[in-house]
């Protein structure tokens, strides 16, 4: 590359990205990053839904996947595009899931083997992150949504270094193993100076499908608790639904909006009110 007779080095490199990054960023409205403090809590599986219920409700929207070793999101929403050249040299288009979704993961760019492992360190992975937003011919959005890997590593400290004026979902289960992992979590997005805009409590209950009651597999009111403690909103409460697992598996995530199913019901009142949230914030 050259810039002004002069090959660019490092650092104008790096300017030239983080240029780039602003100017994709500023055709974006809001930015939600959806973090875990350890993994087999169903952030991606929330971060996914969130994402199909925000487009259906008409809104533009982004699904950024930067799990870059194990990413989910195409597997959950039975993505199978392939990545195509943008009209700008050097640029890429997202993947367009369904109307008004576009998405892009690492995933779209093992060619066709998808079960290869990724073996990269920290400097990698940054860059990646980083081109994600710099490198995708993003069209402009109402809400980017940002599914990170669990825990407090490079990842999602890049995309609070990247996007600084995103704020965080945080997903937990009510049992206490979850809980501890999750106040990482909430310290991680102080010492960053993130905003949390609430806490999701995933699998939480089980409505029994013969007599209609809840039954508590892993304990209840937790994630609420620790809201309370740490002054933070909480979002709601989702419980498990044997129908939207099965879904995530088959790839078919998108199409289980079945008003009459409990987690469905629940999940509408965590949009409502996570879109009322950001708009009392503009």
């Amino acid at each position: 590359m050259v810039s002004g007779g002069r090959s660019m080095n490092k650092n104008d490199k790096y300017e030239a990205q983080d240029n780039e990054i602003k100017e994709r960023l500023s055709k974006v409205k809001h930015k939600l990053l959806v973090m875990s403090g350890k993994g087999g809590v169903g952030k991606s599986s929330v971060a996914a839904y969130l994402a199909i219920a925000l487009a259906e409700s008409g809104y533009k929207t982004g699904l950024i996947d930067v799990d870059l070793h194990g990413p989910s999101i195409p597997r959950l929403l039975g993505i199978k595009g392939k990545i195509q050249p943008a009209d700008t040299p050097g640029k890429i288009f997202p993947v367009a899931g369904i109307p008004n979704l576009s998405v892009i993961s690492i995933e779209f760019l093992m060619g066709e083997d998808r079960d290869r492992a990724t073996i990269w360190r920290g400097p990698i992975k940054i860059g990646v992150i980083r081109q994600f937003i710099a490198d995708i011919e993003w069209p402009e959005l109402d809400f980017l949504i940002v599914d990170s890997p669990p825990g407090t590593g490079d990842e999602p400290l890049t995309v609070a270094q990247t996007i600084p004026d995103a704020k965080a979902i945080i997903v937990t289960t009510p049992q206490e193993i979850s809980l501890a992992d999750v106040r990482k979590s909430i310290n991680f997005c102080r010492q960053v100076k993130m905003e949390i805009l609430g806490i999701i409590e995933n699998m939480s209950g089980l409505i029994c499908p013969h007599c209609g009651k809840k039954i508590d597999l892993f304990r209840s009111r937790g994630g609420e608790l620790v809201a309370e403690k740490e002054d933070l909103t909480f979002l709601g409460r989702l419980p498990i639904e044997p129908e939207v697992v099965l879904a995530g598996d088959d790839g078919k995530l998108a199409s289980i909006r079945d008003k009459s199913l409990a987690f469905t019901e629940e999940f509408e009142k965590i949009l409502a009110y996570v879109v009322d949230l950001i708009k009392e914030k503009e």
